[in-house]
């Protein structure tokens, strides 16, 4: 997951770049940007303020703020993953080759491992 920072607040761009260090990249190599204004359009775009409409609404933590970027992530590219996937599959389905099978088995077992820890995330964060 790659993110850029565009916020208006500079307190909270640096809060931002600090909690998202490993994470940050140019905005037009980035898969989600986060800013502190309402964006329309921009699928991309992660709001975060106080209005309900926000993708994140103000306070927050660190781990809500990641929980909230890995689901906006996965909402985003996790569907193009898995039918590519499905596509690779229908490819190579005349061969015997477990590869696929084995390639199918690590991203449904990475897929439950990603949910099992959103779910304990979520139940520590209340």
């Amino acid at each position: 997951m790659r993110v850029a920072v565009e916020c208006q607040s500079p307190l909270l761009q640096k809060s931002l770049e600090l909690f998202l260090a490993k994470y940050l990249s140019a905005a037009k190599k980035c898969d989600i940007i986060i800013r502190d204004e309402a964006c329309l359009g921009d699928e991309r775009c992660f709001y975060i303020g106080s209005s309900a409409e926000a993708d994140l609404q103000k306070p927050f933590s660190k781990s809500q703020l990641i929980l909230a970027l890995e689901q906006k992530y996965n909402a985003l590219y996790a569907a193009e993953d898995q039918e590519a996937l499905i596509k690779q599959e229908y490819e190579e389905e005349d061969s015997m080759d477990f590869s696929i099978l084995q390639k199918r088995i690590e991203f449904l077992t990475q897929e439950y491992q990603e949910n099992i820890l959103r779910a304990v995330k979520a139940f520590y964060e209340k």
